[in-house]
């Protein structure tokens, strides 16, 4: 058995309806068709032998390569560095054709003569299934009862059960071609495009990104990784529907050899408002406008109360239903042998009284910088609040999705809190109907119950849960949502609390994970990491908040791009990249230079 690319050892391209991970060997090792959530075609990523993949490489003895992005795009290069020549494979996923989805994979001869080679090894539905495969001298159609593809060639290609293979030999101005397609169902094969347009295609992606690019508002010390993380935020962005997912990936461990393997492919109603904050901040409104819109879809009175979760559910798939019942592919071995491999979500299952504080906040922002709340919406805003004031009191799994017994959550609380305070705001800024009597005093009830039950006055900090002798990094944003002020003692103490337990050289942890009813540990949080230097920002520490803002972007893989967590070792684990990590950088940036002047 074999281990393919570490998890940082990739690039993201992507059509903004799904997207592929391209290791630094030039390898495509995950993507899947013709969306975020749909099975994978190439599944490398979590099993070299049995997930499938489309690999380019040289036949040179000695290689190396580098891997970049062309400036301002999604468009990703990886070059092969040979004793005979350099090769650049450009790929890119061309956006605005249509309901045409084409991964485009280009081989550019720089400089020498160089042996190169293509082999496409598609494995559909996770590698459960097989393509039936129909094959002509420059055209390969691929066909399953749920998905039909062509890969079209400008040299000669070769199939041998079901592989595609091709060799060619690149001279200085050179090029090779490969475009594979995915077919909707009324498709004919013939539909599909050939690779003479693909100079063609590589210029309108350029402009695309570049084009969207220049509407960023950002002009700051660190222009290029913030640009860089809004990129891929929108490569995480569904465009038929507005929504955005936490991560393309499934089950890429939290630990390698570990059981902290889930599947991202889904929205968290927790990432709601840091993302509208982070689109709005830079001045991308149409995508604000069509996240709004989604969400406020999920708000709608037709969503009730179901087994107790209450009117909102944890997360949603991009079409805004309950995503399939978590399940385990068992024939897969998992990224780097950390198994299982899940498909689907049981968090979806889970109660999470934060989510209505995201949600009501994310409103809360539209509201105060888009054109305002409709009735509809205030209504379903209105039905939301009034269940929460009588359900807020009740245990939940938290923030972090506690796969454990349900416990009083002082992140719970303050995420309640954050939906009352800000729901009266709207109501009070625009003379909407509301209880407000009620609503105030159930927010000061919250507000109270966290000062006394969750501060831990040995610690002199604010602890996971109420009455608990534990840390949580979720408390650093209670400044953030104007819960306490950042100069409050009693922040000041948790912030040296949080700094004496959960970080480790400017990296923080964002619980103990001893508490959570899994095995093994887990890496540090980035997201947290950067809370961290917003926490330092608002109290003042602008140094420290600069140097741990600086060391964090060392942990950044090569093209900018973050996982979910970053091991002991500084490898990055988790799901890849994760959007929630890059939300957070983009509002640390922002805070931390205004801060600066």
């Amino acid at each position: 058995m074999t281990d393919g690319p570490a998890i940082a050892e990739h690039g993201l391209i992507g059509d903004l309806r799904t997207c592929a991970l391209v290791g630094t060997d030039g390898t495509v090792d995950w993507f899947c068709a013709p969306r975020f959530d749909s099975p994978s075609v190439f599944g490398a990523v979590l099993d070299p032998d049995r997930g499938g993949s489309w690999r380019l490489d040289t036949l040179c003895e000695h290689s190396r390569t580098h891997q970049f992005y062309f400036p301002e795009s999604a468009t990703l290069v990886t070059r092969f560095l040979t004793d005979d020549g350099v090769v650049e494979v450009h790929d890119f996923m061309p956006i605005g054709g249509g309901d045409r989805q084409r991964l485009v994979r280009r081989l550019v001869a720089v400089r020498g003569t160089t042996r190169m080679r293509m082999c496409l090894d598609a494995r559909p539905d996770y590698g459960r299934t097989t393509f039936a495969v129909e094959a002509t001298a420059r055209a390969v159609d691929f066909r399953t009862e749920d998905l039909r593809m062509r890969l079209t060639s400008s040299t000669e290609l070769t199939v041998v059960d079901g592989v595609v293979a091709a060799e060619m030999t690149l001279t200085t101005g050179e090029t090779a071609e490969f475009v594979l397609e995915v077919l909707g169902a009324d498709d004919s094969a013939d539909a599909a495009g050939g690779t003479d347009d693909v100079e063609e295609l590589f210029t309108a992606t350029a402009e695309f990104w570049r084009t969207w690019l220049a509407q960023s508002r950002y002009e700051g010390r660190w222009r290029e990784m913030v640009e860089r993380s809004a990129i891929t935020l929108k490569l995480l962005t569904h465009q038929p529907t507005g929504a955005i997912i936490a991560a393309p990936t499934t089950s890429l461990p939290e630990r390698v050899g570990g059981e902290r393997n889930w599947d991202y492919r889904y929205v968290w109603m927790r990432d709601a408002g840091f993302s509208l904050y982070a689109l709005l901040r830079l001045g991308f409104n149409e995508e604000a406008n069509a996240f709004i819109e989604w969400l406020s879809q999920r708000l709608g009175r037709g969503q009730r109360e179901k087994d107790g979760l209450g009117p909102l559910r944890v997360l949603y798939d991009i079409d805004g239903n309950e995503p399939v019942e978590e399940f385990r592919l068992d024939h897969l071995r998992g990224h780097a042998g950390s198994a299982p491999v899940r498909v689907g979500n049981a968090a979806v299952e889970q109660l999470q009284l934060d989510i209505y504080g995201d949600l009501i906040d994310s409103v809360y922002l539209f509201d105060k910088y888009g054109p305002g709340i409709s009735y509809d919406a205030w209504s379903d805003v209105v039905f939301v609040i009034d269940w929460l004031v009588d359900n807020w009191t009740r245990d939940d799994a938290g923030m972090w999705e506690i796969r454990d017994q349900a416990r009083p959550h002082t992140t719970s609380r303050l995420m309640c809190w954050v939906a009352l305070e800000r729901a009266i705001r709207i109501a009070r800024r625009r003379g909407l109907p509301a209880d407000l009597v009620t609503w105030t005093a159930t927010r000061d009830e919250i507000y109270h119950r966290i000062m006394t039950k969750s501060w831990n006055s040995d610690l002199q900090a604010f602890t996971q849960v109420e009455g608990g002798d534990r840390l949580d990094a979720g408390v650093l944003l209670m400044p953030m949502v104007k819960f306490i002020s950042p100069a409050d003692p009693r922040f000041l103490s948790t912030l040296e609390a949080v700094e004496r337990e959960l970080v480790t050289d400017s990296l923080v942890f964002r619980y103990d994970p001893a508490t959570d009813g899994l095995d093994g540990d887990e890496g540090t949080f980035s997201l947290c990491t950067f809370w961290y230097v917003e926490a330092l920002t608002r109290a003042g520490r602008l140094r420290d908040a600069q140097l741990a803002l600086e060391k964090m972007f060392t942990y950044a893989n090569h093209v900018g791009l973050y996982a979910e967590q970053v091991s002991a070792t500084g490898d990055q684990v988790g799901n890849f990249p994760q959007a929630f990590t890059h939300l957070s950088l983009i509002s640390a940036a922002i805070n931390l230079d205004r801060a600066l002047g």
